[in-house]
C-alpha cells in the first residue's frame, strides 16, 4: 500500500514527527492505540460526525475503505456543479484525506472539518490566547484544517476554499427531548463503528442546531505565514508537509532532539513486552539521541517527578535524571523544613526518597491527627460516576453538560462501624437522573450533621453544575429544598456550605507521601501504599469480614470478600486488580476493547461503560454485566477512602 501523508498521520507528526515511523508497526506498541476510539465513545465523537452530516440532508457519502475507489466516486460528484461529500477522497502527491463534508458551488468549497470539542465563543479569534498566538489546546485542530486545505488547493489550484471547523456550540440548548438516542453505535461486519440513526431526522425533528461552523482562514494563513506561534515550524509550511510526506512515503524516519513531551510518548513498551521481541520507540529515540543503554532507562527520571513543571529547563541544561536534581532545580521552598507539605517540598522529598532508594513513606503526624479531630462522626465517604457528551440528552441541556448516573456511599461510625450504604445507579436510556441522583443523597447524606468526604474536586463540580440545572428548571416541585441541600455540602464563589465535603486529596498532599505512589496523588495509587505500609489493615482485611450480610456490610460484594492478598514479591495486591471482568464468556469479544481489556480501570471507563449502555445495542446478559461491574467499581472507590482513613487513623 503507497504511504501517503493523512491528516490523522500529519496530526501526530505534529505532535512529533518521530511518531510517524512507529505508528502502524506491530513491533512498537502504542499505548494510545485504543484512547481515541475510548474517548470517541464516552464523549459522543461519532454521534457527533453523524449528526453534523443531518445538517446536509442532500449529501452523498463515501463510504469504501479502498482509497482508488473512494478517490473515483469522488471526483465523479465533483463533476456536479452543486454537491455535498461526506467524507471526499482526495488524493494528490504523497497525500491523501478524507473531508468530513465538502460542501461544492462550482469552483467554491466549503472544506467542513467535524469535532466533538466545544467551542465557547463567536468567531476564530475565540481561539487564540492572550499573545494572539492560536491556542495551544486549539492547535491540532487548527493544523488539521490547515493540512487538508493545503492538499485540496494542490489538487485543484482553480478552487477557492474556505476551511471552517464545526463544533459543539456551547451555548446552544436543544429544544428536544431524545436527539441522543437518534445516534446508535453498531459495529459492521468489517470491525469498524458505525452510526445508526433512528427515526425522523428532519431538521424539524432535531430542532435547533447544536453545532456551529467557525471559520478559520486566517488562522490558516497564520499558519502558512509562520506567525501562528511564538516557536513557529522549522520551514514554511508546504515544505513541511512535503518533508513529513517523503519521509513517510519511504518509510524513513526523523529525528527529533528529546522534548518534555518525551515523557508522554505513547510508543513504549514494559520489559516483559521486551522480553517478547517487542521494541520500545521511545527508548530507540532516546538511545540515538543521548547514547543511552538499559541502566540509563532504569534510573528515575525527571518525567517521574510529580507535577514537574521545568523539564523543559533541565533537558536545556542536560538534566535528565532524578539523582541530578538540587532544590535549586525545584524552586524556593523545595527544602523547607515545615512538616506539612507543600508543592515544591512534596516533589524535592520525591526526588530524595527516591534517590536514596528509601522506602519509608513521609507522614505528617501532627497534621494529619489535627485534620481527623476535626472531623465529625459519622464520616461518609461518596463518590460519583458522572458522563459529560456532546449531544444533550434532553431538551433544554447544552452540550457537554454533566450527567450524574451513579453514586456510592461508605458510612464510618464513631465506634468504628463501617457500612456501604444502598447506592444509585441510572440505567434507563434516555433518562435524564440528575435530580434524582440529588434526591437519593440527599436522602442518605440529612440522616445526622457527620462530616462528608471526597477525593478530589469532581463531587463538589458536578452538584454545582446540578444546582444551575436545578434554577433553571422550570418544573421542580422540590427544587428549593435539593437546592439548599447542594449548598449545605458545596462550596463555589458565591456559598460556602457548613458541611462542606472534605478533599481527601487535600490531606494527601499536605500530609502524605509514600514511595509507592511514584509521581501521581490519584485514589489507586494512594491506596496500595496505604495498605502495603499498615499492619492494622494488612491484618484485618485478611479476614473474610466484607460483605452482604458480613460484619462489613456491602450492597454489591458476595460474604466472605477478602480485600488484602499478597502477589509474589509479598505485596499487597491493588484491590482494584481484584475487580471481575465484565464480559466473561461472552461472544462479543469487541466490546471487551471498549473497556480497555475487560475491565473498569478508572473513571473514564465508567463513562464508557454508561455511553455504551446508552449507544449501543446489547443483551440483557451484557448489560447486567456492566451494571454488576459500574456498582463494585463504584462501591471500591468509597471503600478507598475507608482505607485510607483506617490507616490514618491506626498511626
Amino acid at each position: 500500500m503507497p504511504r501517503y501523508l493523512t491528516k490523522s498521520r500529519f496530526t501526530l507528526a505534529m505532535d512529533c514527527p518521530a511518531k510517524l515511523f512507529y505508528y502502524g508497526k506491530s513491533q512498537y506498541p502504542n499505548k494510545k492505540s485504543d484512547n481515541e476510539f475510548l474517548e470517541a465513545l464516552a464523549k459522543g465523537g461519532y454521534q457527533v460526525g453523524a449528526l453534523a452530516k443531518c445538517y446536509y440532508p442532500q449529501g452523498h457519502d463515501i463510504e469504501s475503505l479502498d482509497h482508488l475507489q473512494a478517490v473515483e466516486e469522488t471526483n465523479e460528484l465533483l463533476e456536479q456543479e452543486d454537491v455535498v461529500i461526506f467524507e471526499a477522497a482526495i488524493q494528490v502527491e504523497k497525500f491523501f484525506i478524507r473531508v468530513d463534508i465538502l460542501e461544492k458551488h462550482g469552483s467554491a468549497i466549503n472544506l467542513i472539518e467535524v469535532k466533538s470539542k466545544y467551542f465557547d465563543g463567536n468567531s476564530s479569534l475565540d481561539l487564540l490566547n492572550s499573545k494572539d498566538h492560536i491556542d495551544a489546546k486549539w492547535k491540532p485542530y487548527v493544523y488539521d484544517v490547515a493540512f487538508q486545505k493545503h492538499v485540496l488547493k494542490l489538487a485543484r489550484p482553480d478552487w477557492q476554499v474556505k476551511a471552517y471547523l464545526m463544533l459543539a456550540d456551547k451555548s446552544a440548548n436543544t429544544d428536544v427531548d431524545g436527539l441522543n438516542q437518534k445516534f446508535l453505535l453498531r459495529d459492521n461486519q468489517d470491525g469498524r463503528t458505525r452510526v445508526e440513526m433512528v427515526g425522523d431526522l428532519s431538521p424539524e425533528v432535531l430542532g435547533n442546531e447544536i453545532l456551529t461552523r467557525v471559520n478559520v482562514d486566517d488562522l490558516c494563513e497564520m499558519i502558512y505565514k509562520g506567525t501562528d506561534s511564538k516557536e513557529p515550524l522549522p520551514m514554511p509550511f508546504s515544505d513541511y508537509a512535503s518533508h513529513l510526506a517523503d519521509h513517510y512515503w519511504k518509510d524513513e524516519k526523523i529525528n527529533m532532539p528529546v522534548h518534555k513531551d518525551c515523557g508522554n510518548c505513547e510508543f513504549r513498551c514494559t520489559p516483559e513486552e521486551e522480553k517478547e521481541g517487542l521494541v520500545s520507540g521511545f527508548k530507540e529515540c532516546w538511545s540515538k539521541q543521548l547514547g543511552w543503554v538499559d541502566q540509563d532507562f532504569e534510573r528515575p527520571t525527571i518525567f517521574d517527578i510529580w507535577n514537574f513543571r521545568r523539564k523543559s529547563n533541565m533537558i536545556d541544561q542536560g538534566i535528565f535524571h532524578m539523582d541530578h536534581i538540587r532544590p535549586s532545580h525545584i524552586g524556593n521552598g523545595a527544602d523547607d523544613p515545615n512538616p506539612t507539605l507543600t508543592p515544591r517540598s512534596r516533589q524535592w522529598l520525591q526526588v530524595q526518597r527516591t534517590v536514596q532508594n528509601d522506602p519509608s513513606p513521609y507522614i505528617d503526624t501532627d497534621g494529619l491527627k489535627e485534620e481527623l479531630s476535626r472531623w465529625n462522626y459519622p464520616l461518609h465517604m461518596i463518590d460519583f460516576e458522572t458522563s459529560s457528551v456532546a449531544i444533550p440528552f434532553y431538551r433544554g441541556m447544552r452540550s457537554y453538560e454533566d450527567v450524574a448516573f451513579q453514586f456510592s456511599h461508605h458510612v464510618i461510625y464513631e465506634d468504628g462501624t463501617i457500612e456501604h450504604l444502598p447506592e444509585y445507579i441510572n440505567i434507563e436510556r434516555g433518562h435524564f437522573p440528575n435530580f434524582d441522583f440529588v434526591r437519593a443523597l440527599r436522602d442518605q447524606l440529612s440522616q445526622d450533621a457527620g462530616s462528608v468526604f471526597r477525593y478530589a474536586p469532581h463531587e463538589n463540580t458536578i452538584l454545582n453544575h446540578i444546582l444551575l440545572q436545578l434554577q433553571n428548571a422550570p418544573e421542580v416541585e422540590d427544587k428549593g429544598d435539593l437546592i439548599d441541600f447542594i449548598r449545605t455540602i458545596t462550596h463555589s464563589a458565591n456559598h460556602k456550605g457548613e458541611r462542606d465535603m472534605i478533599d481527601l486529596l487535600d490531606v494527601v498532599k499536605k500530609h502524605y507521601w509514600h514511595p509507592m505512589m511514584g509521581g501521581s496523588n490519584s485514589l489507586k495509587a494512594v491506596l496500595p501504599a496505604v495498605l502495603n505500609s499498615s499492619d492494622h489493615i494488612v491484618e484485618k482485611y485478611s479476614q473474610p469480614i466484607y460483605g452482604r450480610n458480613s460484619e462489613i456490610k456491602s450492597q454489591n460484594f458476595d460474604d466472605g470478600t477478602v480485600w488484602i492478598q499478597q502477589d509474589d514479591q509479598g505485596q499487597v495486591r491493588n484491590p482494584y486488580d481484584l475487580l471481575p471482568s465484565l464480559f466473561e464468556d461472552l461472544d462479543d469479544d469487541n466490546v471487551e476493547e471498549f473497556l480497555m481489556g475487560d475491565r473498569l480501570a478508572d473513571g473514564g471507563a465508567a463513562m464508557t461503560a454508561y455511553a455504551m449502555m446508552q449507544f449501543t445495542e446489547m443483551s440483557d446478559m451484557e448489560r447486567s454485566r456492566i451494571v454488576e461491574g459500574l456498582l463494585k467499581y463504584c462501591e471500591l472507590d468509597t471503600m478507598a477512602m475507608v482505607f485510607l482513613w483506617e490507616g490514618w487513623n491506626s498511626l
